[in-house]
């Protein structure tokens, strides 16, 4: 290949590899403010696609008109500039207020913040293309050469990213050190704007970004900021009636877990404290018993039944190996815990477990309002789940949805109710039922062998006064508000979480 010819596919190359930066990170970016769903990804992988096809046109008309190097390498300053300010606009759409529909927004977001990086990254393979071709004789060679290196490029900014990059570099560090090479490229790589003394300048220039845009002003209660495959994480320290040293565990910015290192028995949220009326209810007086947890996050719950209940059995399943690092190191997980924790995702544990019928209580706590992981919804799960459990074993699940809107939940109680049997679900409010109102957490409750909701009624009202948390949906009324929401049976074929909660956010 002829020297041009090689200019032209590494250009090539880093169009297609920081094309598909841009687009992965946009998931990880936007999951704060729009979760991660169905449609966050719809969203951006359309948007990406569309600027990319305007920008092929754009540059196409670009080479033909001005089939110079500065023309190229405009397009690539331009480019840079784009992908440094996607961090800005991300922050600064994500404090906005949108009054309209979820999937307005996430089109919105993804426009504003996406469409014109992909497009400029877009218009350089024309122009590229066009300055390679010396002669008509050999342009297919040549065409399909670049084209290569593009999608070459493409395919190494998706698995570098996905697989490393972001746990490495953080998304914000990724993204300036993509807008860096493509605002320096064409000034240090072949003199496509024949200055290279500005290249000079525009590295303080740089710098000034990085610093300004990409490192916010300290925040002394902030403990830890870090990214892993999964997720942003970030640890502040709060306080709370009853306690001052509180830890609070924030994952994507959602709040997930808080926590006192020290005092394993605080249980802050409301949720959290439902469990505990519900466990003090059933464990009795045993000694012995076995839990297992779908989502470990802070480890808030598994840490009060391994101090009020020290001979408890205590499995918790959590996707995240750094979440579970960082509850070790700062939320007060004890180095001697008797503690077990798996680190991969809850379908591939509960599908590969042997042990049926071990499992006294069963906490799924892996669901948020934003993401859902749907494939932890479904009847197919939920009969994994039953298999695990003794037969007078409980489910609780925290769900979060607007249950006189959301889809969701109800949906969720008739599938439950198709593994368990209609009668064997209930639903706990955390206040009085007839107050139940809005987006907030509910725990459904299920088992194999029915709940003996006389009983567990008696015992709540046994607690009495502001200290209750508890109160259990009657079937009758259960039922009946099932009924006006004509819930679907979630399955591993028919599954729309995303659709279900999506009236949340009108």
């Amino acid at each position: 290949m002829s020297r041009e010819q090689i200019r032209a596919c590494i250009v090539a190359f880093i169009a297609g590899f920081s094309t598909m930066v841009v687009e992965i990170v946009a998931g990880r970016i936007l999951a704060p403010y729009l979760g991660v769903s169905l449609y966050t990804w719809t969203g951006i992988i359309g948007v990406v696609l569309a600027g990319i096809a305007v920008g092929a046109y754009l540059g196409g008309l670009i080479a033909d008109r001005h089939a110079r190097s500065s023309a190229l390498g405009w397009v690539l300053v331009l480019s840079g500039l784009a992908v440094i300010s996607i961090p800005s606009l991300t922050h600064w759409l994500g404090g906005a207020y949108f009054s309209n529909s979820l999937m307005a927004r996430v089109l919105l977001a993804t426009i504003i913040i996406f469409f014109v990086p992909s497009c400029l990254l877009g218009m350089a393979l024309p122009v590229v293309v066009k300055l390679a071709l010396a002669h008509l004789t050999n342009t297919g060679n040549v065409v399909g050469k670049i084209y290569a290196f593009s999608t070459l490029g493409s395919i190494l900014g998706t698995f570098a990213t996905g697989f490393f990059l972001i746990s490495w570099m953080g998304t914000g560090n990724l993204l300036f050190a993509i807008a860096a090479l493509l605002l320096l490229f064409p000034f240090l790589f072949g003199g496509f704007l024949g200055r290279r003394k500005f290249a000079l300048l525009l590295l303080p220039m740089l710098w000034l970004f990085h610093h300004y845009l990409f490192n916010p002003g300290p925040d002394p209660d902030t403990l830890l900021l870090k990214e892993s495959n999964y997720y942003t994480i970030k640890l502040k320290r709060s306080s709370g009636i009853g306690s001052e040293q509180l830890i609070t565990l924030y994952l994507d910015q959602l709040t997930h877990s808080c926590s006192d290192p020290v005092d394993p028995l605080y249980l802050e949220f409301r949720y959290i404290r439902s469990y505990k009326e519900i466990v003090d209810w059933k464990a009795g007086k045993r000694k012995s018993f076995r839990t297992l947890f779908i989502g470990g996050g802070g480890y808030t719950f598994p840490r009060f039944i391994e101090a009020r209940y020290p001979s408890a059995e205590i499995d918790v399943v959590e996707i995240d190996p750094m979440v579970t690092e960082v509850s070790r190191k700062y939320m007060g997980v004890s180095p001697t815990t008797k503690i077990r924790t798996f680190n991969e995702d809850a379908r591939w544990f509960v599908m590969n477990r042997r042990d049926e019928g071990t499992y006294d209580f069963i906490f799924e706590d892996a669901f948020n309002d934003l993401s859902i992981p749907f494939h932890l919804t479904t009847r197919e799960f939920a009969l994994g789940l039953k298999g695990l459990l003794r037969n007078d074993g409980l489910l609780l699940t925290n769900v979060i949805d607007r249950f006189e809107k959301g889809s969701f939940l109800p949906s969720y109680i008739r599938t439950l109710e198709e593994v368990f049997g209609r009668g064997n679900v209930h639903l706990v409010t955390l206040g009085p039922v007839e107050e139940s109102r809005g987006v907030e957490n509910r725990v459904v409750l299920a088992s194999p062998g029915g709940v003996d909701a006389g009983a567990l009624a008696r015992s709540l009202d046994g607690i009495g006064g502001i200290e209750r948390v508890s109160y259990v949906m009657s079937q009758h009324d259960l039922q009946d508000r099932l009924d006006k929401f004509r819930p679907v049976v979630l399955t591993d074929d028919y599954v729309p979480v995303d659709n279900l909660t999506a009236p949340n956010f009108h």
